[in-house]
């Protein structure tokens, strides 16, 4: 997906004046952050892992990583991954702005409730130099996500 198609899907449902665009790299969390005057725990990073039939995105807060027991639960399969040529493969997307919507049929998007921390969240928009700025109730409505999960913990408490 291109970041002109994340455009004009942001215009045609009212929320292109939310997009924001940088020279800069919005790639990794700490420059997302950096870029959009956020925290970093607002950064609504895309996590892309495999599944059987294609990929299943969590949508996390950006300090939060995923436990791979809470993962395994709601999704029944070890988490995997995806490699960046099978995240740009199956999401559209190169990895530091995998877009959480206008995903393929083959990928399954979850919102993980870290996000429901913060009024407003910034997920990538289909380009390693972008963000939107939305809150969780207007990400899951542009989202449509197969549902919210609970598959994270803070990275401090990763081992």
């Amino acid at each position: 997906m291109t970041i002109d198609q994340v455009r004009l899907f942001l215009a045609e449902r009212g929320f292109l004046d939310r997009l924001r665009e940088f020279e800069q790299s919005t790639a990794t969390v700490e420059l997302a952050a950096e870029a959009l005057g956020a925290a970093p725990d607002q950064i609504a990073k895309s996590l892309a892992f495999y599944r059987d039939d294609g990929a299943v995105l969590v949508v996390a807060a950006g300090t939060r990583r995923v436990d791979n027991r809470k993962f395994k639960d709601q999704f029944g399969v070890k988490a995997r991954m995806l490699s960046a040529e099978d995240t740009e493969r199956l999401t559209g997307n190169a990895p530091g702005g995998v877009c959480p919507f206008l995903t393929p049929d083959a990928v399954r998007v979850w919102l993980d409730v870290s996000l429901r921390d913060h009024e407003t969240v910034y997920p990538a928009a289909g380009s390693p130099h972008s963000g939107v700025a939305l809150s969780c109730a207007e990400l899951e409505a542009l989202v449509e996500p197969d549902g919210w999960c609970d598959v994270c913990k803070p990275l401090e408490a990763a081992t």
